[in-house]
């Protein structure tokens, strides 16, 4: 994010894997993700990505993801 210092809410989804690490992902930005031990260091790098990823962004595209009104997650079951 360039020059302004605007807060925008972000959409992020937490997952604890199978070596009991939390990854987190924020869909909204390409390859925006990490990880953690705990769910708090993950909650703190996921914070520090998506900065680094707002700060790759441009004005507009960082506009275009602030004027999000609604974003929800759902679960589909697929037969497998």
């Amino acid at each position: 994010m360039k020059s302004s210092s605007n807060k925008i809410n972000l959409p992020i989804i937490v997952e604890k894997d199978e070596d009991g690490f939390y990854v987190v992902e924020c869909p909204l930005l390409r390859g925006c993700y990490t990880q953690g031990e705990t769910l708090d260091e993950a909650l703190t790098n996921i914070h520090e990505v998506i900065k680094m990823c707002l700060d790759d962004e441009t004005e507009d595209a960082v506009s275009d993801i602030a004027n999000i009104q609604e974003f929800s997650f759902h679960t589909l079951a697929v037969e497998v």
